[in-house]
């Protein structure tokens, strides 16, 4: 029996009204977590426009424009699983100009990027402020780790497969997205973080034109 293939529209609206139905006030955090290729940033670019349909401010951020310096996050080697998921990402900045002053409210000013990794140097810091009722969509690799736990008062988990993820990493990256690195940090973030079991939703992101809502046991 063919599988029914829901438009991307109708999943990222009911995401959208779910998510606002229990969090419409004050400041709000989302991530969306999956895999390297799950197609996590264009998932929450989609996401924050469906979110922000009714009027709701929306605000958008990447883990990736917090990583550190390539001398610090090669220092394990290049091809270090161990160095992509322990060095990778300065997480406090991330918290100190982003989601500490986001949380503050009122007129306090956030930054929502840090770190030009291509330049590999610090982004000149854009201070931004909003309403009272907002949220903050972020989006990357990792999101759900100790370090962050407490942080989300919503996290989305893109599932895809294997060789989805792979063509996704070839296409974006070229030979450079298929550096052992990337899915062996992968790995030890699956083994220390079981990131899909502390979602609070799950999307088949397999066919990115036609995600599709998954129903587990935590969500």
């Amino acid at each position: 029996m063919a599988q029914w293939t829901p438009l991307k529209r109708d999943t990222l609206d009911s995401l959208a009204d779910e998510f606002l139905h229990n969090y419409a006030k004050g400041r709000t955090l989302l991530a969306v977590d999956g895999i390297d290729g799950a197609g996590k940033r264009p998932f929450a670019d989609a996401l924050t426009e469906r979110l922000g349909r009714g009027g709701h401010a929306v605000f958008r951020a990447s883990i990736d424009r917090f990583h550190r310096p390539r001398a610090v996050r090669y220092v394990r080697g290049e091809d270090s699983a161990e160095g992509y998921y322990r060095d990778s990402f300065d997480y406090d900045l991330f918290r100190r100009v982003l989601v500490e002053p986001f949380k503050l409210g009122g007129s306090t000013g956030f930054v929502i990027a840090a770190f030009d990794v291509e330049r590999d140097r610090p982004i000149e810091m854009d201070w931004k402020t909003g309403p009272q009722d907002a949220t903050l969509i972020v989006d990357g690799a990792f999101l759900n780790r100790p370090e962050l736990r407490g942080l989300w008062n919503w996290s989305i988990w893109l599932d895809t497969s294997d060789e989805q993820a792979a063509a996704r990493l070839f296409e974006l990256d070229g030979a450079a997205g298929q550096n052992p690195r990337y899915p062996g940090g992968q790995k030890l973030y699956l083994a220390e973080a079981n990131p899909r079991a502390r979602a609070s939703a799950i999307v088949d992101n397999t066919d990115p034109e036609h995600p599709r809502r998954v129903f587990a046991d935590s969500c």
